[in-house]
């Protein structure tokens, strides 16, 4: 395949994916796919392995997160359809960078704090958000249009 035709297949709108371009897609693909390798990998492991009686708090986080990157699956081959999966994960993780780590970072006490990892992958939300077909979920989620 000609770099030229790549390019312009990657940023045309496509009538097989509903006029977005699917470089869109291919980038939430992947996105799918590492929640589904990693985040669910690690949920599962924990929930599988636990031994000994629950926090009841601490269950329903992992029950939770191996539930919704288990279902990330699904959003490797249908993605259009489980973009809801992916609202899901945007919206948690904005939630806990504005309530958790931004009060920390302006108190200057984020780094080498609990929560510093975890506001490093959590920041990553900038890359789904950029290539949500943002159009789409709101005329087929909000609107409830196809």
């Amino acid at each position: 395949m000609k770099l030229p035709y790549l390019i312009k297949f990657l940023f045309r709108p496509s009538d097989k994916y509903k006029s977005i371009w699917p470089l869109k897609l291919y980038v939430l693909k992947l996105f799918f796919l590492l929640m589904f390798l990693f985040a669910a990998k690690d949920a599962w492991t924990e929930l599988i392995t636990h031994e000994g009686e629950w926090n009841p708090e601490i269950a329903v986080t992992w029950c939770a997160i191996a539930a919704y990157t288990t279902l990330s699956g699904l959003g490797i081959v249908h993605t259009l359809r489980m973009l809801p999966i992916m609202l899901f994960m945007i919206f948690y993780k904005g939630l806990w960078l504005v309530f958790v780590a931004y009060p920390l970072w302006k108190n200057g006490t984020l780094a080498s704090s609990e929560a510093e990892d975890w506001s490093q992958i959590f920041i990553l939300i900038f890359i789904p958000i950029i290539f949500m077909p943002w159009k789409y979920v709101f005329k087929t989620y909000v609107l409830g249009k196809d």
